[in-house]
C-alpha cells in the first residue's frame, strides 16, 4: 500500500489524527469554519465584498468553502495559481500580480475564456498592449497602484492615467477598478500604528481614483487589504473589496504582530504536526520536521501541544528540528504540533492538506497550486 494509499484509509477512523503520518499539514475544519464565517460577517458588516487570497493555500476544496461561505470570488498571485483554480472549478478569479511578455498574456487571455468572472491587474502601458494583442474577447482589467513598497504598481496619479489611456486603446481591455495592497502594513504591531500608516496610504488611493476619474476612467472596483489592515481599511471606506489571506488559518507572525488586536481575532486552524523520532539527547528531542517542513522567512515555529508549550524549537537541518525538552519525560514517537511561522509559503512545502474533525481525520485535500510559481 503507498504512503498516499495509507492515509486514506484514516479517513473516518477513530483517533486517526495521531495516526496521520508526519510532517503533516493538518487543519482544523471547525476552527477553520468559525474563521471564515466571522471574516464573512465582519466583510458584511463593513458593506464590503470578501475576495479571499488563494496565494495563503493554493487548495481549490478551501477556496470552494470560502465561496461558499459567501466569498465573491478569490486572489491568486500568479497565472498558474489561477489555472489551477480554474482547472478545478473555481469560477471567480482577480490575478494580483502584474505580468509581462506575450506568452504570459497568452495565458492570462485563454483563463479570462475559461473563468466566468476573470479579473487581472496591469501597471504599465505595455502590460495593457501586450493583454490587448493576446485578448480573444473582453478582458476585465484593474490598474495596480503602489501604496509606497514599491514592488508593483503605479507610482503616482500620471502614472495611472498612462496606464488608463493604454488600457482604453485596447478594444478588449475593460477597466473596472484599481487594486493597492499594502503589505508592509499587514505585521505592523498595534492596531493605532497601522491604523495611521493605513489612513495615509487611502489617501494617496483615494487622490489617484480622483485623478483617474478626471481623465474618464470608470472605477467601480476598489480592491486590496488583507488580514492584519482589515479594521483600519474597513474604517478609511475606499475599498469596496478586501483580500485577506491567512484569517482562515492564522500563523505566528500574524499572532506575534496582532496580539489582542480585533484584527488577530481569530483562531490557530493550521498545525504542523511532527513526531519526536530521537530522544537520546539530556537537553533536547528531534522532531520529523525540519527546513523543509516550515518557511523560514519569519520568526521559528512554536509548539502548542500542551506537554511542549514553552519549549524552543530550531532548526536542525533539512529534515530535523531540535525541541528543548520539558521538565518531564519524552518518548520517542510522541506528537509535537507547532503553529507555522508563516502560513503561505509553510503550506506550499504540502503536497496535501489533511483536514481534521476533533481527533477524526475527515478529508485528505491536494494542494493543487503548490509551487505553482509561474
Amino acid at each position: 500500500m503507498t504512503s498516499r494509499a495509507a492515509d486514506a484509509a484514516l479517513i473516518g477512523q477513530p483517533g486517526s489524527r495521531a495516526l496521520i503520518p508526519t510532517p503533516a499539514a493538518v487543519l482544523d475544519l471547525d476552527a477553520f469554519d468559525r474563521n471564515v464565517a466571522k471574516m464573512a460577517a465582519r466583510a458584511k458588516a463593513a458593506g464590503l465584498a470578501l475576495r479571499p487570497h488563494a496565494k495563503s493555500h493554493k487548495c481549490s476544496a478551501l477556496a470552494h468553502r470560502q465561496v461558499a461561505a459567501g466569498a465573491v470570488g478569490i486572489c491568486c498571485a500568479k497565472l498558474a495559481e489561477a489555472e489551477a483554480m480554474a482547472a478545478a472549478g473555481i469560477a471567480a478569479i482577480l490575478v494580483t500580480s502584474p505580468i509581462a511578455g506575450a506568452a504570459q498574456a497568452a495565458r492570462a487571455a485563454a483563463l479570462a475564456e475559461q473563468v466566468a468572472d476573470f479579473r487581472i491587474v496591469i501597471d504599465h502601458p505595455d502590460g495593457a498592449a501586450e493583454l490587448g494583442q493576446a485578448a480573444q474577447g473582453p478582458i476585465q482589467v484593474l490598474i495596480d497602484v503602489d501604496p509606497g513598497m514599491g514592488r508593483t504598481g503605479v507610482h503616482d496619479a500620471a502614472q495611472a492615467v498612462e496606464v488608463f489611456r493604454a488600457i482604453a486603446a485596447q478594444p478588449n481591455l475593460k477597466l473596472i477598478g484599481v487594486q493597492s495592497y499594502g503589505g508592509h502594513w499587514q505585521h505592523m504591531e498595534g492596531a493605532n500604528a497601522r491604523a495611521a500608516a493605513i489612513a495615509d496610504g487611502m489617501a494617496y488611493l483615494s487622490g489617484v481614483i480622483t485623478a483617474l476619474r478626471q481623465s474618464g476612467a470608470t472605477i467601480d472596483v476598489v480592491t486590496g487589504g488583507g488580514t492584519g489592515s482589515f479594521a483600519a481599511d474597513a474604517a478609511q471606506g475606499v475599498l469596496t473589496e478586501v483580500q485577506p489571506g491567512s484569517y482562515p488559518f492564522m500563523d505566528r507572525e500574524y499572532r506575534d504582530a496582532l496580539k489582542d488586536d480585533p484584527d488577530g481575532d481569530f483562531e490557530l486552524a493550521l498545525t504542523i504536526a511532527a513526531t519526536v523520532i530521537s530522544a537520546n539527547h539530556p537537553k533536547w528531542v528531534t522532531v520529523d520536521a525540519g527546513l523543509k517542513a516550515f518557511a523560514t522567512d519569519g520568526p521559528l515555529p512554536v509548539a502548542v501541544s500542551p506537554k511542549f508549550a514553552g519549549s524552543d524549537y530550531h532548526f536542525f537541518g533539512d529534515e530535523h528540528g531540535r525541541l528543548m525538552r520539558p521538565d518531564y519525560a519524552v518518548a520517542r514517537g510522541e506528537r509535537v504540533d507547532f503553529a507555522p511561522p508563516h502560513v503561505d509559503p509553510t503550506l506550499d512545502r504540502y503536497d496535501v492538506i489533511h483536514f481534521v474533525r476533533g481527533d477524526v481525520l475527515v478529508e485528505i485535500a491536494p494542494v493543487e497550486a503548490r509551487g505553482a510559481s509561474q
